[in-house]
């Protein structure tokens, strides 16, 4: 399993929750079904401002290409793209591999060390 983080720096001037909302109800919808392995999506309180990270889990290399290319040809998400493009500054994304001895080591995902476990939905 791989997990991709994409972090993403919005304009000043732009509205991180229409940006959100955008996302939230257009983006989001389009990409899970696609892209599954949905980790999460996150807003920085301290550091970078108006910073957006977000998470995906895939088998491997091979399996994000695919997803990510028929995620290309989706209306819906090409949709959202021309209402968040151009908010965004900066986009930044980066492979990870899970090391041995983490709790996220394949798919689905759940928690060992804690109570509660949630799947790639």
């Amino acid at each position: 399993m791989i997990v991709e983080q994409r972090t993403y720096v919005l304009h000043t001037g732009a509205s991180l929750a229409e940006y959100l909302d955008a996302y939230e109800n257009i983006g989001l919808p389009a990409q899970k079904p696609i892209l599954g392995g949905f980790l999460g999506y996150f807003v920085t309180e301290f550091g970078t401002q108006n910073e957006l990270n977000h998470f995906w889990a895939y088998d491997d290399l091979e399996d994000r290409r695919a997803r990510r290319a028929e995620l290309a040809k989706s209306e819906q998400w090409q949709q959202c793209l021309s209402v968040i493009r151009p908010m965004i500054m900066t986009m930044a994304n980066k492979i990870m591999y899970p090391t041995t001895f983490s709790p996220i080591r394949s798919l689905p995902v759940t928690v060992t060390d804690a109570d509660t476990a949630f799947s790639e939905n």
